[in-house]
């Protein structure tokens, strides 16, 4: 008897060992976005481009030079309050040159209704420089070399060879692509470089450029953060947020 109830105290011990890679496997996904399935997702891109069939990049500029200083400028400010700087300052600054060339005190009284502008004079004058002297005073066409501009991160990135270029680098992640993707249960991050992964593994690419202006256009629209207005969203039906008003 004592022989057989050590067998199978013995094989509860294996049997528990066996189900523990199972229990981790589990957890694991636990992260994964439930809302991420094709016909789903599909039908988001669907009700988007319903809603906003002509969305585009509201900083206005004139060259892929002008939205990147003007995409710099907009961390952390919003696009209304940099249109407003940029109408003067493009007129007293048209080229890389001008800027490179500025009186670091004075740009900095310039931009500073955009905030924070001691940093933003400096990546500002940086990248100015940089374009000179590694790219023939030209905004660059790929990610690898964008990222080497002063004051360019991967958002920064992503909009000016969207928008300017036409080139599908990424999608955009600002706070209102990582509000509304986590309301939508498309991602469960909050890093944007892994929110901007998952996306690019659901998102077509041939609609990354599209959807990323889309999405920033109903988060000023009607995804507000603090309410959003869910009586007038054409995607509260298939919507998984946590947080709707009605």
């Amino acid at each position: 008897m004592r022989a057989k109830k050590i067998k199978k105290a013995t094989s509860k011990k294996s049997a528990a060992k066996k189900s523990k890679p199972l229990a981790k496997k589990t957890s694991a996904t636990k992260n994964v976005a439930a809302g991420t399935d094709a016909k789903r997702v599909a039908a988001i891109l669907a009700k988007l481009d319903e809603a906003y069939p002509a969305a585009t990049c509201e900083l206005k500029h004139e060259n892929a030079f002008q939205l990147l200083i003007s995409t710099i400028l907009s961390a952390q400010c919003t696009d209304v309050r940099v249109n407003q700087v940029a109408q003067t300052l493009y007129k007293k600054y048209p080229t890389p040159e001008a800027f490179a060339n500025a009186n670091p005190s004075e740009l900095e009284q310039e931009i500073r209704p955009t905030g924070f502008f001691r940093n933003k004079t400096k990546s500002i004058m940086g990248a100015s420089k940089a374009l000179l002297e590694n790219f023939g005073g030209q905004v660059p066409r790929t990610m690898e070399e964008v990222l080497t501009l002063p004051g360019a991160a991967r958002k920064t990135a992503n909009v000016v060879l969207g928008t300017a270029y036409g080139i599908a680098s990424g999608i955009v992640v600002d706070t209102h692509v990582i509000r509304i993707s986590n309301r939508l249960d498309l991602t469960r991050n909050e890093d944007p470089r892994k929110i901007e992964q998952d996306l690019m593994q659901i998102i077509p690419k041939e609609k990354w450029i599209q959807f990323s202006h889309q999405v920033i256009w109903h988060g000023r629209r009607v995804c507000y953060a603090r309410k959003p207005n869910c009586m007038e969203c054409n995607l509260e039906k298939i919507c998984y947020a946590k947080d709707k008003t009605i």
